[in-house]
């Protein structure tokens, strides 16, 4: 009886010299091993521009489903993996982040590590971590005008340079504060370290079951990060005095313009990313390599001696 056939799909920055090169090496491995590299139609395109013989390259949404997926290799930075987690959403396979780009938090493994990192997921030889996405509601009145989802973080910021927000934030049905700000971040755990970091945020280990609230830029005596229960519900109204417009953007790819006296809804949503990860260990660990922080002099407990 023959084996199913496997299909992988490969997600690259194929407009970029290095993405492709590392595209077209990942497409040679897959190919040799007798499994299907699946790409998008565009980055298909520009894989067989450097590389006529790839024949055997299929394309996403055409000739394969993303639920026919087994496995996503992504090639580049945090960028990258949030694009390639839309295209898989709510689908099975994980992602196998090989970094390219620069901090790269959720990428497994560095260009270095490329070959190895390949032929582990063609071995099926992984751990799936699974991360909590974000749901984002917004309403105008008693209508709900738009919805989407996101990895790292939903933050409502000024449309306007000129005008700040005039904002209420809102915890579980609640009223917590109002101010004016230049936004608010509303981040899961793992957009800890992206936007909610650079605005001030608290680090938040992966495992821990929370969300976020950041405000950027607040004008008030009481505007601090908060960490509440991932069962909450955030909220931020635009309130209408302030005649001021918004914009909602999703892990910084996905916008929707808010309207004054609009009303964003952020939970945790029940579709986690998958991830796949080749080196389990500490979060504390990928911390310092990440930031590259000092730690010379540490001799550890006690009790290890």
């Amino acid at each position: 009886m023959d084996a199913p056939t496997r299909y992988i799909l490969v997600v690259a920055h194929t407009g970029r010299s290095d993405s492709l090169l590392a595209g077209v090496q990942v497409c040679a491995q897959l190919i040799d091993a007798g499994v299907i590299p699946v790409l998008s139609e565009d980055e298909r395109r520009d894989v067989l521009a450097a590389e006529p013989s790839f024949n055997e390259v299929a394309v996403l949404g055409v000739d394969v489903q993303p639920s026919e997926l087994e496995l996503v290799i992504v090639l580049g930075g945090d960028g990258t993996i949030l694009r390639a987690a839309e295209l898989v959403r709510g689908h099975s396979a994980p992602l196998l982040g090989i970094n390219l780009g620069h901090v790269g938090f959720l990428a497994e493994s560095e260009r270095d590590d490329l070959k190895l990192a390949v032929a582990r997921g063609l071995d099926k030889d992984y751990e799936v971590e699974e991360r909590m996405t974000l749901s984002a509601r917004v309403k105008v009145g008693k209508a709900v005008v738009y919805e989407s989802w996101a990895l790292n973080e939903a933050t409502v910021e000024k449309a306007s340079r000129e005008r700040m927000l005039e904002v209420v934030i809102e915890v579980d049905g609640r009223p917590m504060s109002s101010f004016g700000c230049d936004g608010v971040v509303m981040s899961t755990p793992t957009g800890s370290t992206a936007y909610s970091f650079s605005a001030g945020g608290p680090v938040v280990w992966p495992g821990v079951a929370a969300l976020l609230l950041v405000p950027l830029s607040a004008h008030a005596l009481f505007a601090r990060p908060l960490v509440v229960n991932a069962d909450s519900s955030l909220a931020v109204e635009l309130l209408d005095r302030a005649d001021g417009e918004g914009i909602l953007w999703c892990d910084g790819r996905r916008a929707y313009d808010l309207p004054p006296g609009a009303r964003v809804v952020v939970r945790r949503s029940p579709i986690p990313v998958r991830l796949a990860r080749l080196h389990p260990g500490p979060f504390t660990d990928r911390l310092v390599h990440k930031f590259n922080l000092p730690v010379t002099g540490w001799r550890g407990p006690a009790d290890r001696d």
